[in-house]
């Protein structure tokens, strides 16, 4: 029996689907091809979950080998508002900090990453619908967004490796893993300074061409792979320029 013009084909093989744990080392070694399955059919919840579960793994083992009291130390160091203070003040901003970094820590750890893959889907989606015409869908952009972190998932789990190896006094929270240009600053450099440098980070690199390449995919007739990764690289770089204006204005 022939199938009429226009139908589909239910015989007709389909392409296989790769499993969302699949996707994972995909999108490191066969990007485009992954990136067209996850465009194909959607799904952002195994890599958000690993963020979040390492994430709050890094809190816990950082809480014990280093504490937050150290961590504060370090925080109240750089900040010349507290230059000032007495012991006194100063012990009792201390004492506070202590009790609500962790709090704070925690919370961060949980709902970080599914709120930035959130807002970081949607503008992305909004920009390359209204400038480069593609149609991509909500649930495409955000499943894009989360498998082009992976990158951040192996700096994760480097950081926790090296919480374990490291000596507690030599651990730096805010720039655990040495990937960054602002790893290599003085502490005492401006803070316009280590923002923009800090930003400048390979995993981060890695994860803008990998974002490129799946919006890309997403949309291969009206993006490519060249186009995608400069609007994706565009964008980036004005919110670091909004975050180191923002920063150099207010400290």
């Amino acid at each position: 029996m022939t199938t009429p013009p226009g139908a589909i084909d239910s015989s007709a093989p389909q392409p296989a689907r790769v499993s969302a744990v699949g996707r994972l080392g995909g999108v490191l070694f066969s990007p485009k091809a992954t990136f067209e399955d996850i465009a194909a059919k959607p799904g952002f919840v195994l890599p958000l979950a690993i963020i979040v579960v390492l994430t709050l793994a890094i809190v816990t083992v950082f809480g014990q080998r280093v504490g937050w009291r150290s961590f504060m130390e370090q925080q109240f160091a750089k900040s010349p508002q507290t230059a000032n203070l007495s012991a006194d003040e100063k012990e009792q901003r201390m004492s506070t900090a202590v009790k609500i970094a962790p709090i704070i820590a925690y919370v961060q750890a949980v709902i970080g990453a599914p709120i930035a893959a959130l807002i970081i889907g949607a503008v992305l989606m909004g920009v390359f619908n209204l400038i480069a015409g593609a149609r991509v869908s909500f649930a495409q952009a955000l499943s894009v967004v989360s498998y082009s972190w992976v990158p951040g998932i192996i700096a994760g789990v480097i950081g926790l490796i090296l919480l374990f190896v490291k000596s507690p006094d030599t651990i730096d929270l805010e720039h655990l893993v040495a990937s960054d240009v602002g790893s290599f600053l003085s502490g005492d450099s401006p803070k316009w300074l280590m923002s923009l440098c800090t930003s400048l980070n390979v995993f981060t690199f890695w994860t803008l061409a990998l974002m490129g390449i799946g919006f890309s995919a997403a949309s291969p007739k009206k993006v490519s792979i060249g186009k995608g990764i400069t609007i994706v690289v565009v964008c980036w770089a004005i919110f670091v320029l909004a975050k180191v204006g923002w920063v150099g204005a207010f400290s």
